[in-house]
């Protein structure tokens, strides 16, 4: 994937390339691209890029992801989410900081929240909920 000057430049450390099938949970810690299908649940502290022509079915928990191919499941980017051209997320997306090129896509809901996991709506009394909604970017 080249680098322009609108893109997160990230150097994946592992590669699942384009001939490759993989279906479980997968778990690493620093980066990762996928080139080619995988199917499951993807859970990292670090980043994910899913490369063009890429297919990933499965929900996403990392954080940073890169998106040029197509993910079908929810994702939760804990540090930000960067949609490329041609970039789809069919399923919700949670993260503090979004990029969307144009011709990329969401089909689902999206929340952008300072810090996701801290706020609970449902059990936060109510001037506590106000007060972490001020953090909201």
């Amino acid at each position: 994937m080249p680098r322009r000057n609108d893109q997160v430049a990230i150097k994946a450390r592992t590669v699942l390339g384009g001939e490759t099938k993989f279906d479980g949970v997968l778990k690493f810690h620093d980066s990762l691209k996928i080139e080619g299908k995988f199917e499951g649940a993807i859970e990292s502290s670090g980043a994910l890029i899913v490369h063009t022509g890429a297919q990933v079915v499965a929900d996403v928990r990392v954080g940073t992801l890169v998106v040029a191919g197509t993910i079908h499941g929810d994702v939760v980017a804990t540090e930000r989410l960067e949609l490329l051209p041609g970039g789809q997320v069919i399923g919700n997306i949670r993260c503090p900081r979004l990029k969307m090129a144009e011709g990329s896509g969401v089909q689902g809901r999206c929340e952008m929240l300072a810090d996701p996991v801290g706020i609970d709506i449902f059990s936060m009394p109510l001037d506590r909920l106000k007060k972490s909604l001020a953090r909201v970017q």
